[in-house]
């Protein structure tokens, strides 16, 4: 080889090691990857609905959490599974390893229930989730709606220290519920209706108010969070998950189990404001006092997405 190759080949090599260094430093100095999990509400397993019975549903969601190589949390409402069949299908979520955590019993809305009532019908959820290995002590209200007074909201609380459990916050609220219930009418209005429509707008609304639950992580902690989304175990979803997970995927956030979620340390604030409740990211930027004209209540309603339903004909 004569000298010039020689010194080509040496700078060729000291660029190919330069640029290897500063790919891992760059790499160690891009910011982490936003991250999510998926924790699913109510769990409503015995419905019929059109198109899929409760087993396909069952098993559709399932396999879509398997397929993505994650672990939800499911909220129960112990109610909806207090059933053989139903606590047959939520076994089936507790042997793929997902936590099982209190949603009460009846699904209450716990400011207009007594607290000795609220506080039986929690511990009537746990008498019947917690025999699965996979169940541990969080709780969620329904409708996450804490308490209307300081004496509503602290009697809750103290109960739930006391029978060790922590709070299962959501970060991203949303309204799922609100376009799985479109979903149902039109399909039983048209059992062959196209269901698209209905997808690109469930995609849609959530990455909408990922966008603005995690901005308001920003601006409330100034860093990001590990966010919770919150959905529901129905049609639409059992129709439509894997898109919206891949839509996650697609946006260069990372999908992690809900447990590593719920390490993160903003899971045990507890914000000072009433009425109670909300996503915790908007309960902390409520209390903040900084953030109101960005905040409505309820956080999250059909009524907000009313119109774009109507204009797409959903």
């Amino acid at each position: 080889m004569n000298p010039t190759s020689t010194a080509i080949s040496r700078r060729a090599c000291m660029g190919m090691m330069m640029g290897a260094l500063l790919g891992c430093r760059s790499s160690e100095l891009a910011p982490a990857k936003p991250e999510i999990a998926i924790t699913i509400d109510d769990f409503d397993v015995n419905v019929e609905t059109p198109r899929l019975d409760p087993d396909a549903r069952n098993a559709a969601i399932l396999a879509t959490l398997q397929a993505a190589g994650i672990r939800a949390a499911a909220f129960v409402a112990g109610k909806r599974v207090d059933t053989p069949d139903g606590k047959r299908r939520l076994a089936l979520w507790s042997e793929a390893g997902h936590m099982l955590a209190n949603h009460s019993y009846s699904h209450w809305n716990y400011p207009r229930v007594d607290f000795e009532a609220f506080s039986a019908d929690v511990l009537r959820a746990e008498a019947v989730i917690a025999s699965y290995p996979t169940f541990r002590k969080l709780f969620r209200f329904p409708y996450l709606k804490e308490g209307a007074t300081a004496e509503q909201r602290d009697r809750m609380r103290a109960f739930l220290k006391a029978h060790g459990y922590r709070m299962g916050y959501v970060t991203v609220d949303a309204s799922d519920w609100a376009i799985n219930a479109r979903l149902h009418k039109r399909l039983e209005e048209n059992p062959q209706a196209p269901l698209d429509g209905y997808r690109d707008f469930y995609i849609e609304h959530i990455w909408e108010r990922t966008q603005f639950y995690d901005s308001l992580a920003r601006r409330v902690l100034n860093r990001p969070v590990r966010h919770t989304l919150l959905i529901h175990h129905n049609l639409l979803n059992a129709l439509f998950l894997a898109d919206l997970l891949q839509m996650y995927a697609r946006r260069g956030w990372r999908l992690i189990d809900a447990a590593t979620a719920f390490e993160d340390p903003i899971f045990v604030n507890e914000p000072d404001i009433l009425p109670a409740g909300e996503s915790i990211l908007w309960a902390m930027a409520k209390e903040s006092g900084k953030l109101d004209a960005a905040l409505r209540y309820p956080a999250e309603d059909e009524a907000y997405e009313r119109k774009r339903m109507d204009e797409l004909g959903l």
